[in-house]
């Protein structure tokens, strides 16, 4: 894939997963102050498992937003598009699906 071209691909997912992370963050907030008042305790409970989901979401959310960041330093170290496993080439189409893959479908697939 042309350097180029995974550069704008893996800014662009990275500037969307970094809004989706602020998303989530207001909405944790939201929950963790709706948790917080006074009133039925069932809707006490259901904003405290609003806010585990939330945290759930974000931390999925920070996980990929690390192997973005993995997938930009292998870009600016040249082993950009190999495997991190094996360092066999991953295919172009691969790349374009998911900016940031580090491995092969194969390799992907191994338990």
């Amino acid at each position: 894939m042309d350097e180029t071209r995974a550069a704008e691909l893996l800014e662009t997912e990275r500037q969307q997963v970094l809004a989706l992370l602020d998303e989530v963050g207001v909405a944790g907030d939201n929950d963790r102050d709706g948790a917080n008042e006074q009133g039925d305790m069932a809707d006490s409970e259901e904003s405290l498992t609003d806010e585990e989901q939330a945290s759930a979401i974000a931390e999925g959310l920070r996980l990929r937003l690390a192997m973005i960041e993995r997938a930009q330093q292998r870009l600016r170290d040249g082993t950009y598009g190999r495997s991190v496993r094996s360092g066999e080439p991953i295919p172009d189409e691969r790349l374009e699906a998911d900016p940031a893959a580090e491995l092969t479908v194969d390799e992907a697939l191994e338990p």
